[in-house]
């Protein structure tokens, strides 16, 4: 019998024990901080004053961009557990911890945002050496210590006083596995399994190789987020540190400002075995809100745990991670409305609160048409659940849910089922002799002006024109302006000269259809999407809308304003929409390296009152035609208010955009 070994190399069992606490560290910060930004107030019509609410909605951004790090950095943690061939553990245990669950020096629990709360996420993401303290009321209720020093066999928690330190012991694990194991044989995971920018645009989303790849994954977390260097001034603990010196300066100049609604501390939705000192939601509204939106964080759960099984790239796997994300973003406002309803009569002046609860078990299910059922099924409880809250309540924010997770299942319906018939391909239209060119016959095929030349059939949408005038500037005697009666007239000029024409119109409102058996047009060999200063995108590639061929060109509204969206219909003139058409190459720290493949497929999907989600290789320029960033998939500004254009960052959830 071998005895254990006691040197400092870690089993590869003890290194997957640690990176699972490593996601469930990373899982719980990310609740914590969105709970506290769900609990803040929003514009005057909350009570607060004009500048008050500026600052908070600051605030607000900045606590959530944080989160969305966090879900980074655990992506992060995910994909080196994959790399090592283990499962990423993508559970957590329930609010609140079980004492020794974390060191007693990490303390993590969901609570609304104030001073405390405040002070407690700078003192978790303090760096190395701070003397910084504790929240009140945020310490642990004892001194205990995880650690033991004989070394075991069964894998063993860590003690460790920041998260920086944790992760410097992780990394130090990592290298010393390396050197005893070799490259190969640690990194033996499939690479396949792992989310990348192809499904994800995070930080924490690159796909690790080798040691090299995943120790700047360890050391980018700690940079970014805890333990960074006291004087950088984009971790996480110096943008807490400016968010408290804000609300300092306000409070100073406005007695009595509270920022935040007095939401519960680690709320249940039942009373606990032992309630002394909880908070259980009695009040039937709130309850059925935070039932509502736990349920859609368990499913967002599990559709990750199924990605990670999935191997990639894939449509099904992009499509498991585009309703994980769907989730979360329909999970938000619920969260953000329990917070504003009274938890219930036994706890007056006590607000309710999304709990984050998690499933007993978040494990995938086999990938298969079984696995496809169980999430369509379950999106389609929830949307009539959401639903017939919202019938119940009226509030905006339940129904933004509700669109919202309607409009999930019936994507996940029409990209999972396996039963669902394939949709036939539309009969060709009849051929008919070649009208005399003076007054061709037009046919209006559902909204399409179809007329038969010679050598091609010519098509035009009014709906989708934005009135480039390529048409009737480049071919004046084939598209007549401004006539009583018809005025295509296909046959007035060469075909060849006319295809031309018809392909350079942006809109994609004017299509030709050969019949003299050469090809139509095709796909581009790079798809582009082209941000027109104070207009809409331009996009060429073989475009598919809600599942819809679109064909290869199109333009798209990004003003907001659109009565024919998701298309441009030239509203941004009527409104004098202000945008630059130049964004920053590199915008948010996109990829701007060459991909591998630059064509195919690119899905558009409008989210409910919210931006345009692309799934598909784009290089994205600016009007000149510089390049801005080459993403797989991107969500798109178009209700004008982004502050990050052409990117969403979510202010259609407050500028009252509404958009099917």
């Amino acid at each position: 019998m071998t005895s254990p070994s006691t040197a400092a190399v870690p089993s590869r069992e003890q290194l997957l024990h640690s990176l699972y606490e490593a996601a469930e560290l990373e899982h719980n910060l990310m609740c914590t901080y969105l709970y506290a930004a769900f609990s803040l107030k929003q514009g005057e019509a909350e009570g607060l004053q004009a500048d008050e609410a500026a600052a908070v909605e600051r605030w607000r951004r900045e606590i959530i961009a944080v989160a969305v790090e966090e879900m980074g950095h655990l992506v992060a943690v995910w994909n080196i557990t994959a790399a090592l061939g283990g499962a990423p553990r993508i559970g957590r245990g329930n609010f609140p911890l079980d004492p020794g669950y974390l060191p007693a020096s990490v303390v993590v629990k969901l609570a609304p945002f104030n001073d405390a709360t405040l002070q407690h996420f700078i003192f978790l993401e303090r760096p190395e050496g701070s003397t910084e303290a504790d929240g009140p009321g945020f310490a642990a209720e004892r001194a205990f210590t995880r650690a033991i020093a004989t070394p075991r066999v069964t894998p063993m928690a860590r003690d460790y006083d920041t998260v920086g330190h944790f992760y410097a012991t992780l990394s130090a694990d990592l290298q010393a596995f390396v050197a005893q194991h070799g490259e190969a044989a640690s990194f033996c995971g499939d690479r396949a399994l792992q989310l990348g920018p192809g499904e994800l645009n995070l930080c924490g989303a690159r796909p690790v190789l080798c040691s090299k790849t995943a120790l700047a994954a360890f050391d980018a977390i700690v940079r970014q987020g805890e333990g960074a260097p006291s004087d950088s001034e984009t971790s996480h603990y110096q943008r807490f540190a400016a968010i408290r010196g804000e609300l300092a300066a306000l409070r100073a100049t406005h007695p009595g400002f509270e920022p935040a609604w007095p939401a519960a501390t680690n709320p249940v939705l039942r009373r606990p075995p032992r309630p002394e000192g909880r908070v259980w939601l009695e009040d039937p509204a709130a309850a059925a809100t935070v039932d509502i939106a736990n349920a859609s964080y368990q499913l967002m759960l599990r559709l990750l745990a199924q990605a990670y099984l999935l191997p990639g790239p894939s449509a099904e796997k992009s499509l498991h991670v585009d309703l994980a994300v769907g989730l979360m973003r329909a999970f938000t406002p619920l969260a953000e409305h329990a917070a504003r309803l009274p938890a219930g009569p036994s706890h007056p002046g006590c607000h309710a609160g999304a709990s984050f609860t998690a499933l007993r078990d978040t494990a995938a299910m086999p990938p298969g048409p079984g696995a496809r059922r169980f999430v369509i099924e379950r999106l389609a409880q929830l949307a009539d659940t959401a639903g017939a809250l919202h019938t119940q309540l009226g509030a905006e924010r339940t129904g933004r849910a509700a669109s919202q997770l309607q409009a999930l299942h019936d994507r996940a319906a029409r990209g999972l089922d396996l039963a669902a018939p394939v949709a036939a391909a539309p009969a060709p239209s009849p051929a008919v002799a070649a009208p005399p060119p003076a007054a061709p016959p037009i046919e209006v095929r559902d909204g399409i002006e179809i007329v038969q030349g010679e050598k091609l059939e010519l098509r035009f949408e009014a709906k989708r024109c934005i009135h480039a005038r390529l048409c009737v500037t480049g071919a004046p005697e084939v598209f007549l302006a401004n006539v009583q009666g018809p005025w295509l007239h296909p046959d007035a000029m060469p075909v060849e000269r006319l295809v031309d024409i018809a392909h350079a119109c942006p809109s994609g409102a004017i299509q030709v259809r050969r019949k003299d058996g050469q090809p139509d047009e095709t796909p581009p060999p790079v798809n582009l999407l082209s941000v027109r200063e104070a207009g809409p995108y331009g996009i060429r590639g073989d475009l598919h809308l809600r599942g819809t061929p679109l064909g290869t060109r199109a333009t798209l509204c990004r003003c907001g304003a659109s009565k024919n969206k998701p298309f441009c219909d030239g509203s941004h003139h009527d409104i004098h929409f202000a945008a630059s058409g130049e964004p920053e190459t590199g915008l948010l720290g996109l990829p701007t390296d060459m991909p591998v493949r630059r064509d195919g497929r690119i899905d558009i999907e409008p989210e409910p009152n919210g931006p345009l989600q692309l799934r598909g290789q784009v290089e994205v320029l600016s009007g000149t035609g510089r390049m801005v960033c080459r993403v797989a998939q991107a969500r798109l500004c178009r209700c004008g208010g982004s502050q990050t254009k052409p990117f969403c960052d979510g202010t259609h959830t407050r500028n009252g955009f509404s958009a099917d």
